[in-house]
């Protein structure tokens, strides 16, 4: 198989057979060897054992499972079951991540494991991230043969994608290292929610994030994402002084985020919070999962919402899923010139060099080559 037929296939597709998909089951009374790592941030209380990797805190019995579907207790010790079985496998553009501003072209070698520590009802990976590994159809294919597959097909990073890796944290960190040493470098591309000390100590091997701030509203997180808002800026801010390149989408859904008062005060937060560089995604609504009756986002909201970022001092403002709109080109912010010109996730022109802007010099922030 070539690598245009990956491209289209992926490893999960029928015509593929670089990988046999297995079947991983766990039970309450059964460790699962293969495929479970101890967890790294666990403490011991004396209602079970609890999960301190995000703000969900997990208090977990023998045998039970998480909010996030992929961690239990086995003789008192909590473990994640998602681990070196992955159930999407993926080659993208990593356009597609979307991250404008990081090696433009390049390809991601993409996995993702079952389950997310979130349940968003508009989730467009749903039948992933709302099950366990117990109950998806995986790939074994440990860290070591991550890295070797990324290597293989010339991919330039390794993405955590589709679902959400904070949940496959173990997987993910361990991958991490492996790939750094190899020369890959790693994308996360994740909801943010995760607390301080765990995501500082991955974010060591993490190069680039695109985070998905879901609203400048802590009810609506509640109610739409069953989160906070709180941990999400936090995370943000944490990856921004850590160095991890870092870019924003903001899903605009028809009567939970398309307030343009709500777009203007996130906008005005990211201003003042210093991430005025910081490309920022707004992306279109489509009727997913329990959001069905909901019609797709007007594209003049989208165009609206970037009319407010580009207003409240942001430099770098996009919109995606609307195919042949300017809103996804790079325009310098100096001379105002078409940088980057892209047709979905092809990059048609490119006039950034050594990290500066062709037309009039001035520096460009992002990651080139």
């Amino acid at each position: 198989m070539d690598k245009r037929t990956f491209l289209r296939t992926g490893l999960c597709g029928t015509a593929c057979t670089l990988l046999t998909p297995g079947r991983v089951l766990a039970s309450s009374s059964e460790k699962p060897w293969k495929w479970s790592r101890e967890a790294m941030y666990q403490v011991e209380t004396p209602r079970g054992i609890r999960c301190q990797i995000c703000p969900n805190e997990c208090t977990l019995k023998e045998g039970e499972l998480s909010d996030c579907h992929n961690r239990k207790v086995y003789q008192g010790k909590l473990y994640t079951i998602a681990y070196g079985n992955p159930c999407a496998v993926h080659l993208d553009p990593i356009e597609k991540k979307p991250l404008y501003h990081f090696y433009p072209g390049s390809d991601a070698f993409s996995i993702a494991t079952a389950g997310c520590n979130l349940a968003c009802l508009n989730c467009q990976n749903w039948t992933i991230s709302q099950s366990s590994p117990e109950e998806t159809q995986n790939y074994d294919l440990m860290p070591d043969k991550v890295v070797a597959q990324a290597l293989k097909y010339h991919c330039s990073s390794i993405a955590y994608t589709y679902s959400e890796p904070i949940t496959y944290y173990e997987y993910v960190y361990d991958t991490g290292k492996m790939a750094r040493d190899a020369g890959l470098r790693n994308v996360l591309v994740s909801a943010g929610y995760i607390y301080e000390e765990p995501l500082i100590r991955l974010a060591e091997y993490i190069d680039a994030a695109n985070i998905d701030l879901k609203s400048m509203d802590d009810s609506i997180y509640l109610k739409l994402n069953a989160g906070k808002l709180e941990p999400i800026l936090n995370t943000l801010k944490i990856l921004r002084d850590e160095g991890v390149w870092l870019e924003i989408t903001n899903l605009v859904v028809p009567s939970w985020t398309d307030d343009l008062e709500m777009i203007r005060r996130m906008c005005n937060w990211l201003a003042k919070n210093g991430f005025e560089e910081t490309p920022l995604h707004f992306s279109r609504f489509h009727p997913q999962y329990k959001l069905q009756r909901l019609p797709p986002t007007p594209v003049k909201t989208l165009e609206a919402a970037h009319a407010i970022a580009l207003e409240e001092g942001l430099k770098f403002v996009y919109i995606g899923n609307v195919p042949g709109n300017d809103a996804s080109n790079t325009l310098c912010p100096n001379c105002g010139e078409t940088v980057i010109e892209r047709s979905g996730y092809q990059i048609t022109k490119m006039e950034i060099r050594n990290g500066t802007c062709t037309h009039c010099n001035a520096p460009v922030p992002g990651r080139w080559e």
